[in-house]
């Protein structure tokens, strides 16, 4: 059953969204080579409980961290080490946070200095999708006419879309119904309603789409070792509009 949201709900959303925008604005600041995602994982909880929030992630279905850091071929869910970054990687972070009993969620690819004009086009199809796909989340739409303007997007630049994960509804849990593949044809799906707040979230391969799941039962790389990027927003429908709940204000 997909949840529709008051309005003095989708504003407590976007209070603890915004905590995840203002994050990953810090964060990117943070991003150069010799720093390790376990740094970045450390200043990411300490900011969090800092706004009398807490990490959403950490301890969920066993999660051991604060953020997702993954880097170059890592798709989601790596987990922060004591590996640095070196100038040329891809890192993608993804934050959740959970303030006042709602949930806020959010990731980015930043690129680590000078990257490759190939990686650096990864990260613009990627972020480019997903407002593609924003611009499809109104109400009276399908849920899947989001999925196909992401992929036909991603596609139309020689990339794939992951299909092992996807977006999801958002509010009192971390992960709501209705599932939203990045992927499907259009005209499909139940129809967007005002009150749906969505999290939304490409994750692009540079090679193929498939990926497999590492040791650690948590981090998913691309299957041929490709170059993967991620970006995430939680959005709601309202009257009129889309309004974007993890982008700082």
């Amino acid at each position: 059953m997909i949840i529709l949201k008051h309005p003095d709900e989708v504003e407590k959303l976007y209070r603890a969204n915004q905590i995840v925008a203002h994050l990953l604005e810090m964060l990117k600041e943070k991003i150069e080579p010799g720093v390790t995602t376990e740094e970045l994982d450390r200043i990411a909880e300490e900011y969090i409980v800092s706004r009398k929030a807490r990490p959403a992630f950490k301890g969920y279905r066993g999660y051991p961290a604060t953020l997702c850091t993954s880097i170059n071929d890592r798709v989601v869910h790596g987990i922060p080490s004591r590996e640095e970054l070196k100038e040329g990687d891809l890192v993608s972070l993804d934050v959740g946070v959970v303030l006042d009993g709602y949930y806020g969620d959010a990731a980015k690819t930043f690129p680590v200095m000078k990257v490759s004009k190939e990686a650096d086009r990864l990260i613009r199809v990627t972020e480019e999708s997903l407002y593609r796909g924003i611009g499809k989340a109104s109400e009276g739409n399908r849920l899947f006419d989001i999925s196909h303007e992401i992929q036909q997007y991603v596609e139309g630049h020689s990339f794939s879309v992951v299909r092992a994960f996807v977006g999801h509804g958002i509010g009192r849990s971390l992960h709501e119904e209705p599932q939203i593949p990045n992927f499907g044809q259009p005209n499909r799906g139940p129809r967007l309603k005002k009150g749906m707040v969505l999290a939304i979230e490409p994750m692009v391969n540079m090679g193929d789409w498939e990926v497999k799941i590492l040791s650690d039962t948590w981090t998913a790389v691309t299957a041929d070792g490709s170059l993967s990027a991620h970006f995430e927003h939680t959005i709601a429908i309202l009257d009129h509009e889309t309004r974007i709940l993890s982008r700082a204000a």
